[in-house]
Order: structure tokens, then C-alpha cells, then sequence
């Protein structure tokens, strides 16, 4: 089993910064890649950024060149760094930890955690 703790949501004003940070514990060999998501109100989830299986990013147009995806493997923990923040990126925002092929399932979901930026 794999445990998935988000925090560092907040409410922040447009053009601050926040960093979500998510703890991952438990058996953490069956997980192949990790990746942020969010969800706004009427809105379906999305993703936002995310390490691909092979190592590298990917990030949703709508974030690229304001957030960051990174980790530390020491610490079991995934960080996304958000610069610029504006309000259509209120959202509550969610870590996920897919499974390796060889551990069938489903992937691994945080509580969430809500950001708010006010205008």
C-alpha cells in the first residue's frame, strides 16, 4: 500500500508564489512515475505537471514556464513549486503516484490540497 500526504496549499494574492510538497510512504516500489493534478469547482481534473516513466517532465501549456515539478528521492517527496500564480489556478490540487506495469491497480490519489489566488 502507498500513502500519498499533500500540504503547502494556501490562498495567495496574483503573481505570488506557493510550493506543494507530497510525502509518499509505504511500499514505494510499485510506483513507476508521480504527477500533480487540479481540479477547480464544476471543472474536470487535470493534469498539471508530472515525471514521465522515463525520468523527464511534462507540463500543462497553461502552467509551463511558471511551475516546476521536482523531488527529493532521499526524503520520499515531490515538490511543485508555483511562480506567478493567478486565479484561474484556484483549484484544489491533487499528488497521484501511477503503478509500475508488473503492480495492476489503481493509481495512488492524495486528499488534495486548495489553492486559492485571489485577483
Amino acid at each position: 500500500q502507498v500513502q500519498l500526504v499533500e500540504s503547502g496549499g494556501g490562498l495567495v494574492q496574483a503573481g505570488g508564489s506557493l510550493r506543494l510538497a507530497c510525502v509518499i510512504s509505504g511500499n514505494t516500489n510499485v510506483i513507476s512515475a508521480m504527477a500533480w493534478y487540479r481540479q477547480a469547482p464544476g471543472n474536470q481534473r487535470e493534469l498539471v505537471a508530472a515525471f514521465t516513466r522515463t525520468g523527464n517532465t511534462n507540463y500543462a501549456d497553461s502552467v509551463k514556464g511558471r511551475f516546476t515539478i521536482s523531488r527529493n528521492s532521499a526524503q520520499n517527496t515531490v515538490y511543485l513549486q508555483m511562480n506567478s500564480l493567478q486565479p484561474e489556478d484556484t483549484a484544489v490540487y491533487y499528488c497521484n503516484a501511477d503503478r509500475q506495469s508488473w503492480s495492476p491497480g489503481p493509481a495512488y490519489w492524495g486528499q488534495g490540497t486548495q489553492v486559492t489566488v485571489s485577483p
